[in-house]
């Protein structure tokens, strides 16, 4: 059932969301149907995560299948619900990409959302047909980029995520550039919202470090559409986050959220992370033993394989990413886990529903 609110709805390519509020597709198994289905059965948009889904959905039903099957069945199982279906697929895994991609467009996803990197030839893998296309960007250069390559792809946007450095897990900056007053979100959001109304006036969401009802009103008032917000998600019954990472969300200080960089994520970017997280531990006294079983990070060699990723060999500069984050979810072989978060996670002080939760952030 929607949520009764006085904000205005979204709408993204003739798909009208009751809510002006995106759920992040948070990864790895945190935003899984049961998560975004009851974001959208409560008249947001409930996002799915594509990283590691096909070992999470082979766990569930008991039987093997790819990255394709995987993000079919999410779908559809998130759709289940009553509700909008959208799916979260990073650029910088690689391997899984363009076989995400695939599933959520026949799937009947509602939108795409991806970022990570640039998704540059999306629209290139397969027609999206009534999926609407939606890149997370970090800078108006960036999303000039996107639509001059997707221009030649006789595509546009249906709508942009624009995200700032308070956001959690990877980040679209470079460490130095975390604190700079121009990389503000409300310094970032302007020449978006301008380049996009000149572009098709596709709508804008806005993401990373908004809290409340009120932040949601501030950044309605300075032009956004829409906002996206992942940490107040993290932290809801129906969340796939294991107890002890919710718990650590709970018990997190100011001072416990830190962006790791090196050693940092084999993706390169800077990583929000909790600072008490297993994994991160570990990796800043070198004491986990080298390990890439699972390969979801995977670089080309020289012949075209996926076999390359820094944490594979040595873990000098990078954690094993994909190990940490589906121990977070409560399948990760025994490995330590690593919780993610945005820069307010200190300011989560008890689990909702979240029914509950979009309450909340609906009305004042």
């Amino acid at each position: 059932m929607t949520t009764a609110s006085t904000l205005p709805p979204l709408t993204i390519r003739g798909i009208r969301v009751p809510l002006p509020i995106v759920q992040g597709g948070m990864g790895v198994g945190i935003s899984l149907s049961r998560l975004a289905g009851a974001v959208s059965r409560a008249g947001g948009l409930g996002v799915l995560s594509s990283a590691c889904l096909d070992r999470l959905v082979t766990h569930r039903l008991g039987r093997r299948v790819d990255t394709y099957e995987a993000v079919r069945e999410e779908v559809a199982e998130t759709m289940s619900y009553g509700g909008l279906a959208a799916i979260n697929i990073m650029v910088a895994l690689q391997r899984d990409y363009e076989a995400a991609v695939r599933g959520a467009i026949d799937a009947g996803a509602h939108a795409i959302i991806s970022g990570a990197g640039l998704p540059l030839a999306l629209p290139s893998i397969q027609p999206p047909k009534d999926t609407a296309l939606i890149p997370i960007v970090s800078s108006v250069r960036a999303l000039q980029l996107i639509c001059r390559r997707w221009e030649r792809q006789s595509c546009r946007p249906d709508a942009v995520v624009v995200e700032g450095p308070l956001a959690g897990g990877h980040l679209g900056f470079r460490l130095d550039q975390l604190d700079l007053e121009e990389n503000t979100l409300e310094r970032l959001l302007p020449p978006v919202k301008e380049f996009a109304q000149t572009h098709g006036d596709f709508p804008v969401i806005v993401a990373g470090g908004i809290y409340t009802y009120a932040d949601i009103r501030r950044f309605l008032a300075l032009g956004a559409d829409a906002v996206q917000m992942g940490t107040r998600f993290l932290v809801t019954e129906e969340s796939g986050a294991t107890p002890a990472y919710k718990q650590a969300v709970l018990s997190a200080t100011p001072a416990d959220i830190v962006v790791a960089d090196d050693p940092g994520s084999p993706c390169g970017l800077p990583f929000r992370v909790l600072r008490g997280s297993p994994m991160y531990r570990s990796a800043l006294v070198r004491s986990r033993t080298p390990k890439c079983d699972k390969g979801y990070v995977l670089l080309k060699d020289a012949d075209g394989r996926y076999t390359r990723c820094p944490a594979r060999h040595d873990n000098e500069h990078s954690f094993c990413i994909c190990n940490g984050l589906l121990s977070s979810a409560g399948i990760g072989d025994g490995e330590a886990p690593l919780y993610t978060c945005g820069a307010s996670a200190w300011r989560v002080d008890r689990i909702l529903p979240v029914k509950e939760l979009m309450t909340e952030l609906a009305d004042d």
